[in-house]
């Protein structure tokens, strides 16, 4: 029997992204989908939610800083993904190009990863889509009950009472519904995100323009941190946050601030699960991450600097104050006379919020068909939907689990845990492709990551390196709690991976050479 740390071989890789007909995923996306499906991922809770979240918890005005630092691993890494990417157009992502370069065990290791990612990311954007719908509701004078709109872990004091969460319902809606439109079709949904994308990034781009009239130049003052810095109390007295620990105060809390923001990054990467799905993916895939990357790292700068800039960052320490919807306080209490911007601004971060969703469910349900397929998940999740052509199984079981997640669990823990999954996978992708270039210094790459010779890996390195970096300044129940997922998964493995595995089984046939050049043979209609 193969070792666990057996690989795929590359050529039967090939051999399925060149497939085609009944019971492969269709090629029905261009470059612009792509960075549309990146752009959409990116630009939701990680910008509206997560960035006033790090500057209260670790970075201050330095909140720009520590998007700059996320954005550079980001980079990195990104060049690593568009490699792999255009070498291996198969959906999957990181997982596959695990499989390929560093054997079955890692594979599974990174697809569990990925489960946090994507899974526990929709559901955190779906929690955060709760919160801003209740803010758009109370523009008209009504809301949703507290205990049908947070989990069973959260409390808080409404009009004097204390009240308990019970169930997250409007987050579970979105789920279900975004679900269903998934299994519609890959074109309609991509059609749905390219019309939110260009609603939201319009908002965007209007906050920054009105915003920065109201900068006031003494809330970037210090810009970060300082080590001494008072704790932040609410209105009884007790204390919310304090600042004591190596991450939450100058440049250390960069990097807090940066693990803490990168959550806001992990669109680029799901763009890579629909390689598969991409007309030419050889030239598309590179265009659609590093596009959709570099645009939101842009926008991300300028977005954290206005709005530290609006408001002190200390009010966003306070749930009364800045809280749950950061963007709308700083608008309803800085920006007199654009109280109007605040509702534009809350119905689009909705519908924003809405295509991060979509693409992190679509990203999640293509690495189980993935895994599926090669027999590490139930088979049931490579059935295609027999009119459709999608995965269809696999996104109703997302359904029932992300939306279990979503109307049960805090946001922010499972925000910190998604960026421990994307980080993992970060780390791994940027060892793959060094492994790549060492075992196939041959195999033909349409786009190949500068700096990342087998003898002189500079880019894999750096981002293996700032990525694990990151992962260490999460906080350290986060920690915890990713450690005790990974060894779930490990027992997974062992029990039902392991002994489903096609390659184990030895159902994986490795081509001859004749075939495996057949399959390896680049396409010159993509040249």
């Amino acid at each position: 029997m193969p070792s666990i740390f057996a690989k795929k071989p590359l050529a039967v890789l090939l051999g399925e992204a060149n497939a085609s007909g009944h019971g492969t995923l269709q090629r029905t996306l261009g470059a612009g989908n792509l960075v549309a499906l990146g752009v959409g991922a990116i630009i939701g809770a990680g910008l509206f939610v997560r960035t006033a979240a790090a500057a209260a918890q670790a970075s201050g005005p330095g909140v720009t800083l520590a998007f700059i630092v996320a954005a550079i691993g980001c980079v990195f890494a990104g060049l690593c993904y568009a490699e792999f990417a255009a070498m291996i157009p198969i959906a999957g992502s990181a997982y596959t190009y695990a499989y390929t370069t560093m054997g079955e065990f890692v594979a599974w290791v990174i697809g569990w990863a990925l489960i946090m990612e994507y899974a526990l990311g929709a559901a955190t954007v779906s929690i955060a889509w709760s919160e801003y719908l209740n803010k758009l509701l109370q523009v008209f004078g009504t809301s949703i009950p507290y205990n049908l709109c947070h989990s069973p872990f959260e409390s808080a004091v409404v009009n004097g009472t204390l009240e308990h969460g019970l169930i997250n319902l409007p987050a579970l809606f979105v789920i279900v519904m975004l679900s269903l439109l998934l299994i519609k079709g890959t074109q309609e949904s991509a059609m749905f995100n390219a019309i939110v994308v260009v609603l939201k990034v319009a908002i965007v781009l209007v906050f920054i323009a009105v915003g920065w009239q109201f900068i006031n130049p003494a809330n970037h003052t210090p810009y970060l941190i300082p080590e001494n810095a008072e704790p932040v109390k609410n209105a009884a007295g007790e204390v919310v946050r304090s600042y004591e620990a190596w991450n939450k105060h100058g440049w250390g809390g960069v990097l807090g601030g940066a693990a803490i923001v990168f959550f806001a990054f992990i669109g680029f990467d799901a763009v890579s699960t629909a390689a598969q799905e991409a007309k030419n993916p050889k030239r598309d895939m590179p265009i659609g991450i590093l596009g959709s990357l570099a645009v939101c790292t842009v926008l991300y700068i300028l977005f954290g600097h206005v709005l530290t800039g609006v408001a002190n960052w200390r009010e966003f320490a306070d749930p009364a104050l800045g809280g749950e919807a950061s963007v709308t306080y700083a608008i309803k209490a800085h920006m007199k006379g654009y109280e109007w911007l605040g509702t534009a601004v809350t119905l689009a971060i909705l519908l924003g919020f809405s295509s991060v969703i979509l693409v992190m469910l679509m990203g999640q349900s293509r690495v189980f068909f993935s895994m599926a397929k090669d027999g590490l998940m139930p088979k049931a999740f490579s059935d295609l939907h027999p009119k459709f052509n999608t995965p269809y199984k696999s996104n109703l079981a997302l359904l029932v689990f992300v939306g279990a997640f979503a109307a049960f669990v805090p946001g922010s823990l499972a925000g910190d845990l998604t960026s421990f999954g994307t980080l993992l996978a970060f780390v791994l992708v940027s060892v793959g492709v060094w492994i790549m270039r060492r075992s196939d210094p041959d195999q033909p790459r349409p786009f190949r990551s500068p700096l990342s010779s087998a003898s002189f890996p500079l880019v894999p390195f750096l981002g293996a390196a700032i990525c694990t970096l990151m992962i260490l300044a999460l906080d350290s129940n986060t920690l915890k709690l990713a450690l005790g997922w990974m060894l779930l998964g490990f027992v997974v493995y062992f029990l039902y991976g392991k002994n489903n595995s096609m390659l184990q089984k030895g159902v994986v046939v490795v081509p001859t050479e004749m075939e495996e050049e057949a399959f390896i043979k680049p396409d010159p209609s993509n040249r």
